[in-house]
């Protein structure tokens, strides 16, 4: 095997974010692997985007669709923001977590008829719809229920900025929505835009707020502008990371620019949380392959995000080691699946079972994509906070693969 030194590494590797010690004692307490969340880190990630817009009626509102665990939640209610639904459970967890209806805003796809409902129930005070079809479900709905009306905006599909996509209404449906609305004694007041998935190109976004605005202009109600989700996180040193006083500075000039008070919603998810998690897992068998080192884990890809979905690789760090010199990795999952690889190309150092490896970036689906995948309960979840360790979501027994299974028939 073939050592690669120091001076041979091209890529910024960052300070672990555990030392070894307090790893250790996490992973004693705790059980591996494990997810731990640094509460510090989000909260001077929350206040950095909440500056980056000085737009003076901007309001924030966190994607819990990338982590929906209460405690990391009440921290963002803490420090001023709204909650963004993509589901009932999203608004169901905001509920419990302490927000009120009022803040927060559904942007989501195909509710059924009892769904809509439960949101008119629960009072959710904005949403942002998909279709016409939902449009008019809400109208029928609100009639046979006795609350107040909520906010209603239309989510925006603008192919020429985003290309082909199955979400939202056109420009040129506007007019219909408007007239749907008003027979169910509604208001087509706000528009949502959504510009990708994880997108760190901020060009991305500033090129695409002219459009958005032109679009919202053509709503005789517009009031309010949710310019969504997608803001993405940089996973790796070597790759762009968002730059959010940019976007913030060109979007508070465009806004003014159009001589209308609009409320401005922005959304974040992974951005506001991937950087503070980290999945911790110890080695548990080590082969070599030539010159490339195969390190087998206690934890698999179950665990941690379609990586060619949301962020790519995954930096992997070495928290315990026998020397500086470094080997190409391959971090491998405790499933059989072929494609289990937690990382590949990794620059480690020789490993030994029970040496302990920190996954980082994954506040953002980590857990909330975690799954039973050939049946492994899910791990635990910590969270740092003034010096302290806490638990905040237990790990799960095998008893959860059978809980909700019926029971056996008698013949």
């Amino acid at each position: 095997m073939t050592a690669i030194g120091p001076q041979d590494i091209l890529l910024k590797v960052r300070r672990p974010s555990l030392s070894l010690g307090l790893a250790s004692e996490l992973l004693d307490k705790y059980g591996s692997p494990l997810y731990v969340y640094d509460a510090d880190v989000l909260r001077a990630t929350i206040d950095r985007i909440t500056q980056s817009i000085s737009y003076p009626n901007t309001g924030f509102c966190f994607a819990s669709v990338t982590n929906g665990n209460l405690a990391l939640l009440r921290i963002f209610r803490e420090r001023g923001w709204g909650l963004h639904a993509n589901t009932p459970g999203d608004a169901y967890l905001a509920l419990r977590a302490g927000f009120t209806p009022r803040e927060i805003v559904y942007s989501g796809s195909n509710l059924s008829r009892e769904e809509m409902t439960q949101m008119l129930e629960w009072r959710v005070r904005t949403l942002n719809l998909d279709s016409l079809a939902q449009l008019e479900l809400l109208g029928e709905v609100r009639r046979g229920a006795s609350v107040s009306p909520p906010r209603v905006g239309l989510r925006l599909n603008l192919p020429e900025v985003t290309g082909e996509s199955r979400i939202g209404v056109q420009p040129a449906e506007f007019p219909e929505a408007v007239r749907i609305a008003s027979r169910a004694d509604l208001r087509v007041s706000g528009v949502h835009f959504y510009r990708g998935t994880g997108t760190n190109l901020t060009a991305a976004f500033i090129d695409s707020i002219a459009r958005v605005l032109e679009a919202g202009s053509a709503l005789p109600d517009w009031e309010y502008l949710d310019f969504g989700g997608g803001f993405g996180h940089g996973y790796r040193a070597d790759r762009p990371s968002f730059d959010w006083p940019a976007f913030g500075s060109e979007l508070t000039r465009q806004i003014l620019s159009l001589g209308r008070t609009l409320e401005l919603i922005i959304e974040p998810g992974r951005a506001a949380i991937a950087g503070c998690g980290t999945l911790l897992t110890r080695v548990v068998s080590v082969k070599w392959r030539g010159e490339k080192q195969l390190a087998g884990v206690d934890t698999s890809v179950a665990n941690i995000a379609v990586l060619s979905v949301h962020g790519g690789r995954r930096e992997i760090q070495a928290l315990s080691g026998r020397d500086s010199e470094c080997y190409v990795t391959d971090v491998c999952g405790n499933t059989t699946f072929s494609r289990d690889y937690l990382g590949r190309g990794c620059l480690l150092p020789s490993l030994q079972p029970d040496d302990v490896l920190a996954i980082l970036d994954v506040g953002a689906y980590g857990y909330a994509m975690s799954s039973h995948f050939l049946h492994r309960p899910r791990p635990a979840e910590v969270l740092l906070e003034s010096g302290t360790h806490r638990l905040i979501r237990r790990r799960e027994s095998h008893e959860v693969l059978t809980e909700h299974q019926s029971p056996e028939q008698s013949e």
